[in-house]
């Protein structure tokens, strides 16, 4: 997925820290998640057709655990599946290719237990394992306008985004497909049957995992119910998948009759889930939001992960660091208390600081790529020689397994110019380049890179890869 970041978990008064992010929002092509094969390519990344995602390791491995045994017992555990994460508080959740289910963070936010979300991951790979998407890729493959392409992309993360109260990003990108509604609707919103098919395999998907079907019914009611009571800003999720009464009857029906009906999420999956909901709270709402959702009152430790995280986005670094500290006394082995600390420290302009906790957290997460960019990250800030070498290692490792994130490649290409290793920097710059859509300058940084590499190397041949990339027309 081509990507073009930019961090909203950031200080703002650290903006030269700003380039890399374990919960980040990232841009993404339009054309990028709707794999139409050749099209793909990071020059269209350029313009407005974009659509926010998050990144975070914390997260997206809870996730991960979340829709691993219903993908296995869907027969799609082979496929590679990732659930990846937009940023809109509206409540959605929608697949419109082979390869990704988007979750909007507001369906994140508003699930209060691990079972219900787990529910809605289990509906939409019903029509994943259903074969749902194969009338929509017909459609869309006769529809051959970019306009459409940015629709698609946009669905969930812009068009309720606005209405919601999105970002900027969301409500710009409302604006190019609101005109689109009737072309939305016709490739976007199921059937009938297909809900109802949809409905059957997610209560199958969770019975043959011994789960409960009830959180995914207890949604759709309140759903079902908040559009009685409020039809001017339904959430997405209704638009494209109608929740009739009818309909939530008849699922509750065949979900009570599972064995499992009245089977509870084990309570360290539920902490799990509190964390992923107070750490969103603590990066994407206000203090004082932060504060009524979690008083000083609250000890529980989501409630004290929410409050540390708003203080470093928004109090003292000292004061954050105390709260941070408090986290990691209370479970030391958890990478994401020192990722946060660490986090804290760089954005604070306190990098070499950083490293110790960041290092912590590298072990404890098994070398998770998103927090192997913070650390080189936070060696490169030190502006010290006697890192860059480690640095680049670091984000060589984690460009192999995150190769689109064009953020981990600038970074790469500073630690490679501390190490005076110009070919490589350049070529590193050229990735970057490349991902953010930028051709004309990563043809220019590769042709230049081609001229210090041996020729047929592969580096060299990576450089050339990118000078003859093919770009549609009209693409710089």
């Amino acid at each position: 997925m081509t990507e073009n970041e930019t961090p909203i978990r950031a200080r703002r008064r650290a903006p030269a820290a700003r380039a890399c992010r374990a919960l980040a929002l990232v841009t993404a092509a339009a054309v990028a998640v709707t794999g139409l094969g050749p099209m793909a390519t990071p020059a269209d990344a350029q313009g407005a057709h974009r659509i926010p995602i998050i990144r975070d390791t914390e997260i997206e491995n809870l996730l991960r655990d979340y829709a691993r045994p219903i993908l296995k017992v869907a027969g799609l555990g082979g496929h590679h599946i990732k659930v990846v994460i937009v940023n809109s508080r509206a409540f959605n959740a929608f697949v419109m290719d082979g390869r990704h289910i988007f979750v909007n963070a507001g369906a994140l936010f508003q699930t209060k237990t691990p079972n219900e979300l787990i529910g809605v991951i289990a509906h939409e790979t019903g029509h994943l394992a259903d074969g749902h998407l194969m009338r929509r890729r017909q459609k869309l493959a006769q529809a051959q306008t970019m306009s459409i392409v940015a629709m698609l992309a946009g669905i969930g993360a812009a068009v309720a985004g606005a209405s919601a109260g999105g970002s900027a990003a969301n409500i710009g990108a409302a604006a190019i497909l609101a005109p689109q509604a009737a072309i939305r609707n016709s490739l976007l919103a199921y059937s009938r049957g297909q809900e109802d098919q949809a409905d059957h395999a997610a209560v199958r998907f969770l019975t043959a995992t011994h789960q409960s079907a009830k959180g995914m019914v207890d949604v759709f009611k309140r759903l079902s119910n908040e559009m009685l009571f409020d039809s001017r800003d339904i959430d997405p999720y209704m638009q494209n998948h109608p929740l009739p009464a009818a309909r939530v009857a008849a699922l509750e029906q065949i979900a009570r009759a599972s064995p499992y009906w009245n089977k509870k999420d084990p309570p360290a999956l539920q902490l799990r889930h509190d964390l992923m909901r107070a750490k969103l709270s603590g990066f994407l709402e206000s203090p004082g939001t932060v504060l009524r959702r979690y008083p000083l009152s609250n000890h529980s430790l989501p409630a004290r992960y929410a409050r540390a995280i708003s203080a470093y986005r928004n109090g003292t670094l000292s004061h954050a660091i105390g709260l941070i500290d408090d986290l990691i006394r209370s479970k030391p082995d958890d990478p994401y208390f020192y990722e946060l600390k660490g986090q804290a420290l760089l954005d604070g302009g306190r990098p070499l600081e950083a490293i110790a906790p960041l290092r912590r957290a590298v072990a404890l997460s098994r070398h998770a790529p998103l927090i192997e960019i913070l650390l080189g990250q936070a060696m490169v800030a030190t502006n010290q020689r006697r890192y860059a070498g480690e640095a680049a290692r670091l984000l060589q490792s984690a460009v192999r397994q995150e190769p689109d994130m064009a953020s981990a490649y600038e970074q790469l290409a500073m630690a490679y110019g501390r190490e005076g290793k110009l070919a490589q920097a350049d070529l590193a710059s050229a990735h970057a380049a490349f991902n953010r859509g930028d051709i004309r300058t990563a043809r220019m940084l590769a042709s230049r890179a081609k001229t210090r590499l041996k020729v047929g190397s592969p580096a060299w041949v990576r450089a050339d890869d990118i000078v003859n990339a093919n770009v549609p027309k009209g693409r710089p």
